[in-house]
């Protein structure tokens, strides 16, 4: 059974502000969705570990993400998360960074996952991300020593979506900005549609509609 590898935030914050943070749910349960419906297994893992945080899990209406936060199997992985130290990369055919603030504070500068995608990708695995996602594959480097992004064309949470999400003064920095100047090509459409970008083995997708997309970019690649 093909196994994808889905690397979560452990800061529970939005930045250095109170807010509380994390991981958006729906960014994860709505690509998980698509995996779990194509016949897929997967892990769960974070930078220290453990219990993962999560925000947006009572979102009304969101059937995908209300089903999979009820499920027993899925709540045992996320507040179980697999410590970077223990994840060996050989074993999973794909890596999926769903979105969220929190990764701004540590994914998106952790070597230690950096090195584990590199890795992977090199040995011809998929490197998936939505959102604020893509940000944890800006610390990516391939052992040619060019950055997995400067050959890539990529979407992420846009300058618009974070001014109408009202997060432009508290985030750590602005993704637009950072994957514009990392990756080859950066594109982007209006707030909130829908955009998904797949180049060669790199998925990404702009925003939290795109995660639905970037799961069903994963099987087909996968298949």
């Amino acid at each position: 059974m093909k196994k994808v590898l889905i690397i979560v935030t452990n800061h529970a914050t939005l930045g250095e502000t109170d807010q509380a943070n994390g991981t958006y749910a729906p960014e994860l349960t709505h690509a998980l969705s698509e995996l779990l419906g194509a016949g897929l297994d997967y892990d769960i893992a974070s930078i220290k570990g453990g219990q993962a945080p999560l925000y947006g899990t009572d979102i009304e209406g969101d059937t995908i993400n209300a089903q999979l936060l009820a499920d027993d199997d899925f709540q045992n992985r996320i507040n179980n998360t697999i410590p970077v130290s223990q994840v060996n990369a050989d074993n999973y055919n794909a890596i999926y960074y769903p979105g969220g603030f929190g990764l701004l504070s540590d994914l998106a500068t952790n070597e230690d996952f950096a090195k584990i995608s590199a890795k992977h990708y090199e040995n011809g695995g998929i490197i998936a991300a939505v959102c604020h996602g893509p940000g944890a594959l800006l610390p990516i480097e391939l052992s040619n020593g060019e950055k997995l992004l400067a050959s890539k064309s990529v979407t992420g949470f846009t300058r618009e979506e974070e001014v109408d999400f009202g997060t432009i003064n508290d985030i750590p920095f602005l993704l637009e900005e950072s994957l514009a100047r990392t990756a080859a090509r950066y594109s982007k459409v209006q707030p909130w549609q829908e955009l998904v970008i797949v180049d060669e083995r790199v998925i990404t997708g702009q925003n939290p509609p795109s995660a639905h997309g970037v799961g069903k970019a994963i099987v087909e690649l996968l298949q």
